[in-house]
């Protein structure tokens, strides 16, 4: 079965993730078609990246490293969960990403932002770097917008029209990784 990692992005006190990546979870595990799992960067304890090598050759020094590149390798797709600061993703995510590269690769990735424009900036700048770990970005994305989607801007409170937007976020990202997995057999 096709296996689906959630990341929430947000490391933040107080921050509005946790309750947008659990919605995510909960909606997802609705469905037959993937197996779904939380994957929240504040139990991760990534430090800021500390390996000496580039990622691209895959040789961690770190406990911590291959730690984290055991659980993302274990997925055949992501949706990421990210708020937007300052136009883009956090830094915990960003950090997150940079620890890696084989483990992405070949793997598709959906995106669910929020931000005072739904994130919306974050997730373009997600789509490029995917675009370099040789990730498939889907078309469809959530945007949650701070206004409309949250009350007071911090209980969430999705709009209806979301689940249907994650519906199809969630639709393409098991097909795309369903697509990839001989690229992902091949390597």
């Amino acid at each position: 079965m096709t296996k689906i990692g959630i990341i929430l992005g947000s490391t933040r006190p107080g921050r509005n993730g946790e309750a947008v990546a659990k919605w995510v979870l909960a909606q997802a595990q609705q469905r037959s078609d993937a197996e779904f799992e939380l994957v929240d960067l504040l139990d991760c304890k990534l430090p800021h990246l500390d390996e000496a090598v580039p990622p691209s050759l895959g040789q961690y020094s770190q406990p911590h490293t291959r730690e984290w590149a055991a659980k993302i390798a274990s997925f055949d797709g992501f949706v990421m969960v990210t708020p937007e600061y300052n136009h883009a993703t956090s830094g915990a995510l960003k950090n997150a990403i940079d620890f890696l590269f084989a483990e992405w690769n070949n793997k598709a990735v959906g995106f669910v932002g929020y931000g005072s424009v739904g994130g919306a900036r974050a997730i373009e700048s997600l789509r490029l770097i995917a675009g370099e770990l040789m990730m498939a970005d889907v078309r469809a994305a959530v945007t949650l917008s701070l206004a409309t989607d949250f009350v007071n801007y911090s209980q969430f409170v999705p709009g209806e029209h979301q689940a249907g937007a994650l519906n199809t976020v969630l639709d393409q990202v098991v097909a795309w990784s369903t697509a990839l997995a001989p690229l992902r057999a091949g390597a």
